[in-house]
């Protein structure tokens, strides 16, 4: 997406972002030269979708192959700051994205050879009920692991039912979840961040890993669970991108044969500096990310 930012007096910068490419950031910041990250997306005609395709590449992802839509532009949203606490207006109507799954060949091709796949729940809230179901046969033929994060953003839904009936769906499809304790306690109303590891593992999901801010997390592995202990974070100065980065840290651990406790603990520092600086991007330090290269 475009992301409107203040530049200082009444001016705003144009920049790029989106969960997932946030993650996508990261993850090529993180991991080994040699492995590969492509980012799967639909854009449109015209120069907010060339300038959302040359970040992707300049970042040194590579974008899949997928046809540019003829009318349609990209999503866009500006962003409100107050001690550290972001809020934003979005305007995705227009969004090339949205219609992703009418290109459901390309999408499976751009799928082919992947060893991990990972989404967010925006895409299952914009792609709409038919896309999603066109999703989730992919995602079962794959030979591939799949990664989620249900990111929850309630106005992208017609309804709370019809985003909790499309998480369980996801559960059932992927190996790994990530989901955030304050969205998970909205939504479907868990008790405590057990409780969401609990109820995402019984929905077929081996891995879950609940995130909870500056408490006390949860992790479920193959119908263990256990509790995880609470980041050391100092007082943050834009939490912006702390559940991207974190995401990405934790995948990247967990590709590289790290246990699951061990990749929370390198997840958390990885999320404890990017929300020490502003913005969503923020690079790792150098002892973080040489530790999988």
């Amino acid at each position: 997406m475009i992301e409107l930012a203040s530049a200082g007096a009444d001016l705003l910068r144009a920049g790029v972002a989106g969960d997932s490419l946030n993650t996508g950031w990261y993850l090529r910041k993180l991991c080994p030269e040699d492995w590969s990250i492509h980012y799967l997306t639909r854009l449109g005609r015209g120069r907010p979708s060339e300038q959302i395709a040359r970040f992707i590449t300049d970042a040194g992802l590579l974008l899949a192959r997928v046809a540019a839509h003829q009318t349609r532009s990209v999503g866009m949203y500006m962003i409100s700051l107050t001690d550290g606490e972001r809020s934003f207006d979005y305007w995705r109507g227009q969004s090339a994205a949205r219609r992703l799954m009418d290109c459901l060949d390309d999408v499976r091709v751009a799928l082919v050879g992947a060893d991990l796949v990972y989404l967010t729940g925006i895409t299952l809230a914009i792609i709409g009920p038919k896309g999603r179901q066109s999703l989730f046969s992919l995602l079962r033929e794959g030979r591939f692991r799949v990664a989620f994060d249900p990111n929850h953003r309630p106005r992208l839904w017609t309804s709370a039912k019809e985003a909790r009936v499309a998480y369980i769906q996801m559960a059932a499809t992927c190996e790994i979840v990530l989901p955030s304790f304050e969205d998970e306690s909205a939504l479907f109303a868990d008790a405590d961040p057990m409780a969401t590891a609990r109820r995402y593992a019984e929905a077929g999901s081996t891995e879950v890993l609940v995130k909870n801010g500056p408490g006390t997390g949860a992790l479920s592995l193959n119908g263990r669970q256990t509790l995880l202990p609470a980041p050391n974070f100092t007082i943050p100065v834009d939490t912006t991108g702390a559940g991207d980065s974190y995401n990405a840290a934790y995948l990247v651990a967990r590709m590289n044969g790290t246990s699951p406790i061990e990749a929370n603990a390198f997840a958390q520092l990885v999320a404890a500096n990017t929300v020490s600086r502003p913005g969503a991007l923020v690079a790792p330090p150098l002892q973080l990310t040489g530790m999988f290269g």
